[in-house]
């Protein structure tokens, strides 16, 4: 839905920016997804707000959390007692629930075992799936293979891919074998949801121990790149606002560097803050930072 229409006056910029950009290789690769908006970026920024609480947080919880880095991030440092990962689309929770669930190993053989190409990749992606775990191997196989990750309706697989690799140019089977496995020994500290995020912020709105890290689709004021990348884009974004708002745990955002957004956040008592991050063409770009406080952010 779009952004109902209020009083606020719309700034280009939020009042606070940083020009300091995030060496992603200083971050361990964790999740199994190529992920469009991915959040490897944020992660230091991520580790200074936990580090910067006066008490680890009894629950972290991304409500939208695709290829979840900053939520596996989280576990695997153990920066809080536990992990609540959310998420509707039912293709990406098939791999989530077959991660961290009884399958994780049958997923990583399914995935050193299969020889891409395209021959393969297209007969594979024809059958129909009888179980989650079959489910989850189609998506993990559809994230590699098509045109950035991407596995929202009317993606397409790679055509020539990196140094004309092909289609099997980010299909690293050891790799992704690796990141299964060890997301499957850690999987104690992690809880999968699939539904609402909104309702599960809702749920857990009254935990004053719990910490929230929401990265929704990016659909606000009609940008195009959710309904592009994402197949659950439609969202309500001043509902979400208004949601959090509410909520007595600790919480921040990120967005679209939008004016739309920064008056949004200050409508219902967010500070916003820009920071500096490279996109994948390695251009570099702002994003907001949103939150009650935003001192730790430096």
């Amino acid at each position: 839905m779009p952004l109902s229409n209020h009083n606020y006056q719309a700034t280009l910029f939020p009042e606070k920016t940083t020009n300091h950009v995030i060496n992603v290789a200083q971050v361990p690769m964790r999740s199994p997804f190529r992920y469009p908006g991915g959040k490897t970026w944020l992660v230091p920024s991520i580790r200074n707000w936990l580090h910067s609480r006066s008490q680890k947080p009894k629950h972290f919880i991304e409500p939208f959390c695709g290829g979840a880095i900053v939520g596996l991030t989280v576990a695997f440092e153990r920066l809080a007692e536990n992990v609540i990962l959310v998420e509707l689309d039912e293709d990406v929770a098939a791999v989530w629930k077959t991660i961290l669930g009884e399958d994780a190993e049958w997923l990583a053989l399914r995935i050193l075992n299969f020889n891409v190409t395209l021959e393969k990749v297209q007969d594979e992606l024809r059958k129909e799936t009888n179980s989650i775990k079959e489910a989850a191997f189609q998506t993990i196989l559809k994230n590699r293979t098509y045109h950035g990750g991407i596995l929202a309706p009317g993606s397409g697989l790679i055509k020539y891919g990196e140094n004309g690799k092909g289609i099997s140019s980010r299909w690293y089977p050891e790799t992704l074998a690796s990141r299964i496995r060890e997301i499957k020994r850690i999987r104690d500290r992690i809880c999968f949801i699939e539904g609402d995020g909104i309702e599960v912020i809702d749920r857990f709105s009254n935990e004053a121990h719990a910490a929230f890290f929401i990265d929704p689709p990016y659909t606000a004021a009609g940008k195009r790149a959710g309904r592009r990348l994402y197949k659950h884009h439609e969202l309500d974004h001043e509902l979400l606002f208004r949601k959090v708002s509410l909520v007595k745990g600790d919480v921040i955002f990120t967005y679209d560097n939008t004016p739309e957004i920064i008056d949004l956040a200050a409508k219902y008592g967010f500070v916003s803050k820009a920071i500096a991050m490279k996109n994948t063409h390695h251009t570099k770009q702002f994003e907001l930072i949103i939150g009650r406080n935003l001192e730790w952010l430096v």
